[in-house]
C-alpha cells in the first residue's frame, strides 16, 4: 500500500508526507510541471510531473494505480476510474469515496456544470480550514493502525 496524491492544488501534501514517513509507506505525488519543485524530499517520497493540461495528472495516476493503492484527490472523475482498480479513494477532507456513493457524486458533478453552462452561479467548495486538515489527518490514522 502506498500514497497516492493528486498534487495540483492539494492542501495535505505535507500531511500525507508525515503519515507516509510514521507508518513506513512510499508517498508518490503526481502533479504538473507548473508545481515542479528543487525542495529534497526523503527516499519515501516520488514525484511524477507531467505536461499542463486539466486532466494529465488525473491520466497518470489511473496507469500508475495499483490495487490497495490509497489514492488523495478531490476529482470525483479519477475517483471513479481508480475504485475498480482497487485502490480506495479520500478526499483532502478525510471523506472516503465508495464504489456505492461515487455515481451520485458525479451525477451532482454533471448538473453542476450544466447548470453553469446555462448561465446559472452555483456554489463552489468550501474554504479548506485547519479542522479538515486534523480531520483528514485522524481518519487516515485511524484506518492505517486497523490496516496494520
Amino acid at each position: 500500500m502506498r500514497f497516492v496524491v493528486d498534487g495540483d492544488g492539494s492542501p495535505v501534501k505535507k500531511e500525507v508526507i508525515a503519515l507516509a514517513k510514521k507508518y513506513r509507506r512510499e508517498a508518490l505525488i503526481v502533479t504538473s510541471v507548473d508545481h515542479y519543485t528543487t525542495e529534497t524530499y526523503p527516499d519515501f517520497v516520488h514525484f511524477i510531473y507531467v505536461d499542463k493540461g486539466a486532466d494529465s495528472a488525473d491520466y497518470r495516476i489511473v496507469k500508475e494505480i495499483q490495487a490497495g493503492d490509497w489514492v488523495i484527490t478531490q476529482d470525483y472523475g479519477l475517483a471513479s476510474l481508480v475504485l475498480p482498480k482497487g485502490a480506495r479513494v479520500f478526499h483532502h477532507s478525510g471523506k472516503e469515496y465508495l464504489p456505492e456513493t461515487i455515481d451520485q457524486l458525479l451525477e451532482q458533478r454533471y448538473l453542476g456544470a450544466k447548470l453553469r453552462k446555462a448561465g446559472q452561479r452555483t456554489k463552489g467548495p468550501k474554504a479548506f480550514t485547519s479542522e479538515d486538515r486534523q480531520r483528514f489527518v485522524a481518519k487516515l490514522e485511524k484506518l492505517l493502525k486497523e490496516v496494520k
